[in-house]
């Protein structure tokens, strides 16, 4: 999806390659684990061993699923002396996961959005 003049979203036609690609995002943030690695990293830059106590999960665990997040291009990561630095890539994966979180809610409420 492109940004058109004005900054909103322009509807794209979806081809094949391009359906793929998002599949292979939205199954990444399809597991609870995932999604608060990806809610904690909205707050900032997060080491492994702060994600670790952040979101409560064993070091082996946030370091595989840290790693297939950034093969799927959601997080990156840098080294600052020993730590490495885990970050989400840019603010549209924060975009998508707030899109989420904010759909989840309103059809727990049985309030979906309506347009047109």
């Amino acid at each position: 999806m492109g940004h058109g003049a004005d900054g909103v979203p322009s509807r794209l036609k979806l081809d094949a390659e391009t359906a793929r690609s998002v599949a292979s995002t939205l199954q990444a943030l399809g597991t609870p684990s995932r999604l608060l690695i990806l809610a904690t990293l909205q707050q900032g830059p997060r080491t492994v061993g702060e994600l670790v106590t952040e979101v409560g999960m064993e070091q082996p665990a946030v370091s595989q699923q840290l790693r297939l997040l950034r093969t799927r291009g959601l997080v990156e990561s840098r080294r600052e002396g020993r730590h490495v630095v885990y970050s989400l890539f840019d603010d549209h994966v924060s975009a998508l996961i707030d899109q989420a979180v904010h759909h989840a809610e309103h059809v727990r409420a049985d309030l979906p959005d309506r347009h047109g």
